[in-house]
């Protein structure tokens, strides 16, 4: 699934088609499908979390959604997609300038009033990568069941949006905690500014993609996601993995730790 860097980095992807104008379009998926998207122009494109917002001028945003499926591709004038592919598309924007938008495969496909918007998120937590960033209520959010495992608590994206399971096994082994340490047992704030400053060097940095280590070799680009059974880049103990205890969200997602960097607390 992607994290709040992905979409991110989508969002400033997509900010060449600011300022276009729909000459023709709609929507193929949600409770609004079928709706035309014609004489739009695009205002904007903002994230909050792993969720994708495009602002129109008539006071409207289209709120989509990628999980585990979704994309969104450009067409230059005079190309068109696969026959295929454009079955799968869930939004379609043709631009006055030729070019045309698509939406594919997206889950969640939703065209509200730019007012609304604040209600439609209201359930998610801080976003690590808006500035200011309101760290004091993403710790609030995360200290309100002490007794969670931090793992759990951190992919929640009610507690603090944007980081998913990549970035939470992560950070999990840099701070020294094992995925099923409970909340009370870590240094919140110390968690939070860790992923803020590696969330934003990944969505902005664009050879740190995604790279936890500072290293670019294949097989060396994360401290232990993906590296079951093979040592660990820090200490030389085999990594482990699991499936999850708690499940959060779907589908189950792997858990990755080293038993001698992130030992159990007890």
């Amino acid at each position: 699934m992607p994290e709040g860097d992905s979409v991110h980095r989508l969002a400033a992807r997509l900010r060449q088609v600011d300022g276009a104008v729909v000459l023709r379009g709609e929507l193929r998926g949600g409770d609004a499908a079928g709706r035309s998207l014609a004489g739009r122009r695009i205002l904007g494109h903002d994230t909050h979390g792993k969720h994708l917002l495009t602002r129109f001028d008539d006071g409207t945003t289209l709120h989509t959604h990628l999980r585990m499926q979704g994309s969104w591709t450009l067409t230059a004038a005079g190309r068109r997609l696969p026959v295929h592919a454009a079955r799968d598309a869930r939004v379609r924007m043709a631009f006055d300038d030729g070019r045309t938008l698509w939406g594919l495969s997206l889950p969640v496909v939703e065209h509200v009033a730019t007012a609304d918007v604040p209600r439609v998120l209201a359930h998610l937590g801080p976003d690590l990568l808006h500035d200011p960033f309101d760290a004091a209520d993403a710790a609030d959010r995360l200290a309100a069941r002490p007794d969670r495992a931090v793992r759990a608590a951190l992919l929640d994206q009610r507690n603090v949006a944007g980081l998913g399971n990549l970035w939470v096994n992560e950070l999990c082994f840099l701070r020294g905690a094992h995925p099923d340490t409970p909340v009370d047992r870590v240094d919140v704030d110390a968690l939070l500014v860790l992923a803020r400053r590696m969330l934003l060097h990944s969505a902005t940095v664009p050879a740190a993609y995604q790279v936890t280590t500072g290293r670019t070799r294949r097989g060396e680009r994360h401290w232990v996601v993906g590296r079951a059974g093979r040592p660990c880049l820090r200490c030389g103990t085999a990594v482990v993995a699991r499936d999850d205890v708690e499940r959060v969200g779907s589908p189950p997602r792997r858990v990755w730790w080293c038993p001698r960097c992130q030992p159990v607390v007890r």
